[in-house]
């Protein structure tokens, strides 16, 4: 009871009710929390309420005068047990039905019922007055009264002088006076503002002083004011309530049916707050007080009628209770609500009757969950019965508790009801608290729905069953093996949701204990279903939403093998070293994230000492993992795949690395220092802090590198050889088109590489060359790579073995064989084999050192490649393969250095074989990559000691400027850039430019003459000409970089060519390529500096180069005004002596040029004669002669102007030596236009 009235003394606005327990301003406080003597007969002092009042042993400070003594029969108030509370002589109890029965009935009611009009039957005066021993006059509680009624004086202070009259043995005041004194302190107590708390306590304490004499009249004024409706404070009502309970029990007790009857009205008045916790109280008070009167064996107050009326009224009441009470948010509220409810139960769960109608009850709480949609307040009521029912520990019947149980287990999984995630959890917290009422049945009635078919149910139990294993309840605890088997038989339930749903409950059981998981290996079940999942998504066959649900569960599985606490107990022998079982499967792949995050955590509490694989139980080995022990060369093959597949994305690729870092003992004992130093490095670069690893290509290569330091740093011949035939088979095993396959050939070649043993390389070689298919390309670059790995280390014993397998294709193709061998070799499989023996030999010579290739790059290496191109079909498979090893051979001849030379009639027929190839390929339609890769192979051939020939070397830079500058023509190109191939044939044309670049800078370095660039200017000088606009462009690219490196070898040889190639490349700078455009400029400012060099001078007027930005200008006035300024800077520095060749240059333009360009070369030659004119007198002849011939061609009415604007020009500047050529007679050949102009010429200057 102490704990209820704290609760009430507790809920005040300022924390406590204490403010209301003064008395009188200065007073002592008076507190609701202490025991409480109940009244016994005999004649005395009002006995003090402890939860808000002391004694006033000391004067009170407003009156100065010390209170009314004590009589001196009067028997001081002490705290008395239940016995002493309802002695036999106090208010005589007699049996019901009985005469004197309903008498005391009578006067207990009928004093209420007068006091309604203000009189009180005179017999009952009569005897109340013969019962006053000592009477208090009358005035001073008439006199008091009429101060409060007058509003005279403090208030507070009147109440407190009036309750002490009134607690005088003495006093009892008359009706009258009563009646208005309750009217008057009603209204104090009941006021919603106005009133100070002190004066309410002190009204209180009035009201409580006077129930000594007038118990009737005071209970049912409160009773009155507890079940008025308005604005109407009933806190003070309800705290004096429970003071008239604490002071007089015994005649409380008759009137707890109006009680419960009042406080039903506040409850439907009240949703939270202070009084919500001052009802609880109270309630609870009564209640207990009612409780331990039935409970003391004393004879019952009320009859059958009230006593069933106070059940019903007490029925009422919980359910009212339960129903506006449950939205409560504030823990005080709840906790309140709470006790209230349980003291409730506790006295109607005392008599068997009416626990049948509780438990009736309790089942119509859950009935209105299957006929509404929102089942949330529903589910809130059940929980606050369930709660109080779990705090008074009843036992509930089994079939009740089954009923209820059953429905609202039925609500929780019913599909047709859209429940909220509230409801949701509402509905689940009503299940949890069954379970901790009735454990046992719950966990049964659970495990049952598990074997049903309906698939909700099923989902639902098992989510409530994950929930109870989490809540580590003592009896799941006890029957969760139990539970764990029948979970278990639903495994092969093909149902997403089931499924989901397992996955949940091991989630859930992982993370509250590992004990009941020995007999089901549930770490195993999670890698299933992850499996599971991915082979129903990769089959292709399901709807998005499916494929979209096996997506989840996967990431579930991740999710719940990734959140593992391996700190719990018995995780670590859970885990370990199972986990390592599901390393190598592949199915597994995207598991090892999760897996890596487990080692090491268990790496980390050093925990990955245990049983080692062998010594697990075999069954479970054979059944979770097909195939043979789990070696440390399998394990480390399974992670350096995954390490090194860019396909796996980078968390992959870290997660087999930090496993392969963790794990480093289960490998070898030697590499632990070096992988703790290394991985670090490795696991930077593929977080992005190391610059240095710009791509792919470079990891992998930093991951073989350290592959192969980890092979140096073991140096144990069979364990290497182990590995090798562990990366062997799953090579072998591996599918085509497996991103992963690609790194094999390359790690399986590092590993052979490092093999001592010959006959153990040259078998797993042959192996893979006879398994491998040459026709698929990823299948020939792997073989290609699983060779020049190997030869690193192993290099005879790889070209042994190349030589051995080409003379086995070659060997008898000409001879007398058996028709099936025979066709065997002409197959196209045999044929792309050579093509990739014939690769396989030029990335072999890369890897080889200088002594090795100088002792066999001749004789074996290109003599298997000549001897392999030989048989075959020579299709454009086998070219691009011969050139692209011809390429390799001499890359790889070069890079030796020194003065070694190559074996001259060698060098002389791979040169005749690529000029044969690109004269067979040129002008080939559809267009061909192999004239471009020949360019390349002949760059790298060319630099070879000894050189070629003089006229090797013209037809060799003929044929290479055909194939790349000439070809393809315009209408080609169009149909290649709308190909699928565009790129990547663009592409390759762009390097091989680049390589006829290069190829052009070694044969200047290899022919000093210079009429050896004059054969490249003039073959150059018919693409720049030409009406293919890309064909111009490819020809100024080539000419740029043969001026580049003419500037930089400082070669005279573009001196003697200037006016040439100023002639050729000032219309360009009009071309409609905007590339084309720069590359002329690009040329002219080389040739500027060019010549500045070669005559020591500086180049007047500035660079030509910071005009370019007016020729990107859309308008051509605008190009051509830029061009006329560029004119102007070159013309200036332009050597006279190479006139006639600049303008024989402009002559071809304008022959073969149209538009723009036509008009360009006008704007420079005559720009050059205005500058120059004067000074090229001995040049006259020539240039009438080229400009006579102009006249003849079809584009002479575009250059017709400037045509007749240089004839001026000269006719000025020289007007003897123009009038002495134009009196000479006219030939047959000469056009319409120059006799028009000479005859101009002869009239005007002759006169």
């Amino acid at each position: 009871m102490e704990e209820e009235n704290e609760a009430i003394g507790s809920s005040q606005p300022n924390g406590s009710l204490q403010k209301f327990s003064e008395a009188e301003e200065g007073g002592p406080r008076r507190h609701l929390g202490s025991p409480v003597p109940i009244q016994i007969k005999g004649p005395g002092r009002r006995q003090f309420h402890p939860l808000t009042e002391q004694k006033p042993d000391n004067q009170h400070p407003s009156k100065g005068k010390a209170p009314s003594p004590v009589p001196a029969n009067h028997t001081q108030p002490r705290a008395v047990g239940l016995e002493e509370r309802f002695p036999p002589t106090a208010g005589r109890v007699l049996g019901p039905g009985s005469k004197q029965h309903l008498q005391q009935l009578l006067c207990s009611f009928l004093p209420g019922l007068f006091a309604c009009v203000g009189c009180m039957p005179r017999r009952t005066r009569r005897r109340e007055r013969s019962r006053v021993s000592s009477p208090v006059p009358t005035c001073a509680a008439t006199l008091l009264l009429q101060r409060l009624q007058d509003q005279e004086g403090d208030r507070a202070q009147a109440y407190c002088e009036l309750e002490s009259a009134l607690c005088q043995d003495s006093s009892r005041p008359p009706c009258g006076v009563v009646n208005r004194l309750l009217a008057e302190v009603s209204r104090d107590l009941t006021a919603a503002q106005g009133v100070t708390s002190n004066v309410k306590t002190a009204a209180s304490n009035v009201l409580v002083a006077l129930a000594r004499t007038h118990f009737t009249l005071v209970m049912a004024e409160l009773q009155s004011h507890l079940k008025a409706t308005g604005d109407v404070c009933k806190e003070l009502v309800l705290i004096t309530l429970s003071k008239l309970f604490s002071t007089y029990a015994p005649q409380c007790i008759p009137f707890v049916w109006l009680m419960l009857a009042g406080l039903r009205s506040v409850v439907g008045q009240v949703k939270s707050g202070q009084i919500l916790r001052i009802a609880c109280a109270v309630l609870k008070q009564w209640l207990d007080g009612v409780k331990n009167y039935l409970s003391s064996g004393m004879q019952c107050p009320w009859t059958a009628m009230e006593k069933e009326q106070i059940y019903e009224n007490l029925h009422e009441l919980l359910f009212s209770v339960v129903w506006n009470w449950q939205d409560c948010q504030e823990e005080q509220d709840k906790q309140a609500a709470l006790g209230a409810v349980a003291a409730m139960l506790e006295v109607l769960l005392q008599e068997e009757q009416h626990q049948e109608q509780v438990w009736e009850q309790l089942l119509w709480l859950v009935h209105p969950c299957q006929e509404i949609q929102d089942t949330c307040r529903v589910a809130k009521s059940l929980t606050i019965f369930l709660e109080a029912l779990r705090g008074i520990q009843s036992v509930i019947p089994g079939d009740k508790f089954l009923d209820v149980t059953s429905a609202v287990f039925y609500q929780l999984y019913d599909d047709s009801k859209q429940h909220s995630e509230a409801g949701r959890a509402q509905l689940t917290h009503c299940i949890m608290l069954q379970a901790r009422i009735c454990p046992e049945e719950t966990i049964l009635f659970l495990q049952s729905q598990l074997g049903d078919d309906w698939e909700p149910g099923c989902v639902a139990a098992l989510g409530l069953l994950g929930a109870l294993a989490r809540s580590d309840e003592p009896m799941m605890t006890e029957m969760l093996p139990q539970v764990v088997e029948a979970v278990q038989r639903l495994c092969s339930d093909p149902s997403i949701r089931v499924r989901t749903a397992i996955l949940y409950f091991i989630k859930d059981l992982l993370s509250s204990s590992t004990r009941s998981c020995s007999a089901w290996d549930v770490v195993g079940h999670i890698f299933k279903e992850f499996s599971r999942a991915t082979g129903r998504r990769t089959a292709g066959d399901l709807s998005a939403r499916e494929a979209q649900e096996e997506g989840a569960l996967q990431e579930l599985c991740m999710d719940i093998l990734g959140s593992l606490d391996v700190s719990v107990r018995g995780m670590s022998k859970l885990l370990w070293p199972r986990l390592l079982l599901f390393v190598v499967p592949a199915q597994y792949t995207a598991m090892l994230i999760p897996v890596s995050r487990c080692v090491c955590a268990l790496a980390e509490r050093e925990e990955l000492t245990g049983r080692p694989i062998e010594h697990l139980d075999p069954h479970f080995v054979s059944s979770m993992f097909q195939g043979p022990l789990l070696t440390p060369q399998t394990l480390l093959a399974r992670l350096l795949v995954v390490a090194g597949s860019p396909v796996a994305g980078s968390k992959l690729q870290a997660a087999a690395l930090l496993l392969m870092k963790n794990l480093h003992s289960r490998f070898h004992r030697a590499v632990g220092a070096m992988w703790a130093t290394e991985i670090p490095l490795l696991l930077q670069c593929l977080e992005g802090r190391n610059e240095s690893f710009p791509d792919t290509a470079e990891f992998e290569r930093r991951l073989l590198k350290f592959l192969k330091a980890s092979l140096d740093t073991i140096e144990e011949k069979a364990w290497i050889e182990a590995l090798s035939c562990e990366l062997s088979q799953r090579l072998s095993s591996s599918a085509s088109s497996s991103a992963e396959k690609s790194f094999l050939y390359k790690a399986l070649g590092t590993v052979l590489g490092s093999c001592k043993g010959v006959l153990h390389v040259q078998e797993k070689l042959l192996q893979h060359l006879e398994e491998a298919n040459a026709e698929e390309p990823c299948e020939a670059q792997g073989i290609i790579s699983l060779l020049s790995h190997a030869a690193e280390n192993n290099f005879h014993t790889v070209l042994a073995t190349l030589t051995m397998f080409a003379s086995r294709l070659c060997k008898g193709r000409n001879a007398r064989i058996s028709r099936r061998k025979k066709m065997e070799l002409d197959s196209m499989r045999a044929h792309a084999t050579r093509s990739v023996l014939m690769l396989a030999h030029g990335s072999v010579a890369l890897r080889a050192s200088k002594q090795q290739l100088l002792a066999h790059l001749e004789g074996d290496i290109v003599g298997n490649i000549l001897m392999l191109y030989s048989c075959s079909c020579r299709d454009l498979q086998n070219n691009l393969a011969l050139v692209q090893s011809i390429t390799d051979c001499s890359s790889a001849f070069q890079a030796v250095g020194g003065s070694a030379s190559f074996n001259p009639s060698l060098k002389s027929k791979l040169l005749e074989i690529l000029m044969d190839l690109m004269k067979k390929y040129y002008s080939g339609i559809p267009v061909s990559p192999v004239p471009l890769k020949a360019v390349l192979a002949l760059e790298q051939l060319s630099k070879l000691k000894p050189s070629s020939e003089s006229k090797d070397l013209r037809e060799m830079l003929v044929l290479c400027c055909k194939n790349i500058v000439t070809y393809p023509s315009a209408e080609m190109m169009l149909k290649i850039r709308k190909s699928q191939q565009a790129a990547q044939y663009l592409q390759l044309q762009q390097t091989s430019l680049k390589a006829l670049g290069r190829l052009m800078v070694v044969l200047l370095e290899t022919e000093p003459s210079s009429g050896f660039f004059q054969n490249i200017v003039h073959v150059l000088q018919k693409s720049m000409v030409s009406s293919n606009v890309w064909e111009r462009e490819r020809a100024l690219q080539t000419c740029s970089q043969l001026l580049s490196v003419c500037e930089e070898l400082q070669r005279g040889d573009a001196c003697e060519h200037f006016g040439s190639l100023v002639g050729l490349l000032a219309p360009l700078t009009c071309d409609p390529m905007p590339a084309s455009r720069q590359l002329a400029v690009t040329c002219l400012s080389s040739l500027l500096r060019i010549q500045a060099k070669a005559t020591n001078t500086d180049i007047e007027t500035g660079d030509i180069g910071s005009l370019c930005e007016g020729l990107h200008a859309c308008s051509i006035a605008s190009q051509l005004q830029t061009t006329s300024k560029m004119a102007m800077i070159v013309c200036r520095n332009f050597p006279l002596e190479r006139t006639v060749d600049f303008m024989a240059a402009i002559k071809e333009t304008i022959r073969k040029a149209n538009g723009v360009r036509v008009r360009a070369a006008g704007k420079w030659m005559t720009t050059f004669l205005q500058m120059h004119g004067k000074d090229i007198c001995w040049n006259v002849p020539p240039i009438l002669y080229i400009l006579r011939s102009i006249t003849s061609f079809a584009q002479q009415s575009t250059f017709l102007p400037f045509l007749c604007q240089a004839v001026v020009i000269l006719t000025r500047c020289h007007t003897e030596a123009v009038m002495s050529n134009f009196s000479r007679p006219l030939g047959p050949t000469d056009s319409e236009t120059w006799r028009r102009i000479r005859e101009f010429c002869l009239q005007r200057w002759s006169q």
